[in-house]
């Protein structure tokens, strides 16, 4: 009899697991004005600013509903500004805050310390291929849910 497999729990361990530590990490650098899964929202937003919720939904794979709840917090401390678009008034775009660009730098060694965690003992090209069998897993997920709603 074959084996299960055990690539999702596994994956759901490690989710787990790392939410805990990055809460702890983010504590210890006096940076917890926001959680780690507002941290998710502030990641893709410093990848690229100014984006619609739509675009922000299907980069971070929140449902609309979570997204706005954790956007509506976001706002009310300062992090983040809803704005109409120039191109079209009817469409919100969701922009940075200087208190937020503030951060930024901070959050990004806190990611590269998060990533010395996940990585220690890798070599690069470890790190490549699990990156694209990740990628490769996500896009699978994705193809279903698009798929199966």
């Amino acid at each position: 009899m074959k084996q299960q497999r055990q690539g999702g729990f596994l994956i759901s361990k490690i989710h787990q697991i790392s939410q805990r530590i990055f809460a702890r990490v983010l504590k210890n650098h006096k940076l917890d004005e926001f959680n780690p899964a507002q941290g998710r929202i502030m990641f893709v937003l410093w990848q690229k600013d100014n984006i619609p919720i739509h675009e922000l939904v299907e980069r971070t794979q929140y449902s609309k509903s979570t997204l706005t709840s954790m956007l509506d917090n976001l706002e009310k401390a300062g992090f983040i500004k809803r704005v109409s678009s120039k191109e079209d008034r009817r469409e919100i775009l969701i922009a940075l805050t200087e208190k937020d660009r503030l951060l930024q730098d901070k959050y990004i060694d806190i990611s590269r310390e998060m990533g010395k965690f996940y990585y220690n003992r890798f070599s690069d090209k470890e790190i490549d291929d699990f990156e694209n069998y990740l990628e490769r897993i996500l896009e699978n997920l994705i193809d279903y849910d698009t798929k199966h709603k």
